[in-house]
């Protein structure tokens, strides 16, 4: 089974490539998924936010607020790399897991989909990394439409949190541009998946 650790910066459109991938036959471990699933109550991230900052990130109804832990978490570099410290190995030993049960099930590929795929170096889990690349600029103005209220300046700080995607670019082993239509960023993703997957299964 081959592994693809995809990423991407953030609003690149990686959705989009994990999906087109899964219909293709790939298996999909999504990083963020499985951080929401251990973020339900009672569950090891949602103890660990409570636990550091309290009940001022707990909904009426008892979920995660996750507005209230992202402005605490992007606004503080301090505070993010603390909370990655805990929260990111407990998300990579569930991903690990499921690739484990993928091997097992037989599948030709796992999708490994992160957004800090290098900046956490799950990149060591991966046979070859697959980047979703835009222009900056486009970038910046997809996260502003995906989220009405979000300000200029959080979004550029958001981006900003992340791996330069040049560099993201210059590691990768593929590089998806998608600055196009959806119809040609599909067309090479099977292109490639033809090639690397098929070809070497």
């Amino acid at each position: 089974m081959k592994i693809i650790g995809l990423t991407g910066g953030i609003a690149c459109g990686k959705s989009t490539v994990s999906k087109t991938l899964h219909a293709l036959g790939a298996y999909i471990i999504d990083a963020d998924v499985l951080a929401h699933e251990l973020s339900q109550p009672k569950q090891p991230i949602f103890n660990v936010y409570v636990e550091r900052f309290g009940r001022a990130v707990v909904t009426a109804g008892g979920t995660l607020d996750r507005a209230a832990v992202a402005q605490r978490v992007f606004s503080d570099p301090a505070v993010r790399a603390e909370m990655d410290a805990v929260t990111h190995p407990l998300i990579r030993a569930e991903a690990e897991r499921r690739i484990q049960a993928a091997r097992t099930a037989g599948e030709r590929a796992a999708v490994l989909d992160v957004p800090l795929l290098f900046e956490a170096g799950w990149d060591v889990l991966a046979d070859e990394t697959w980047v979703v690349a835009i222009p900056e600029e486009e970038q910046l103005a997809r996260l502003l439409a995906r989220d009405k209220t979000m300000h200029e300046s959080e979004a550029r700080a958001r981006i900003g949190a992340q791996m330069p995607l040049a560099e993201k670019c210059a590691r990768a082993d593929i590089v998806i541009d998608n600055s196009g239509t959806k119809e040609e960023t599909r067309e090479y993703i099977g292109k490639v998946w033809s090639e690397r997957i098929i070809g070497n299964s």
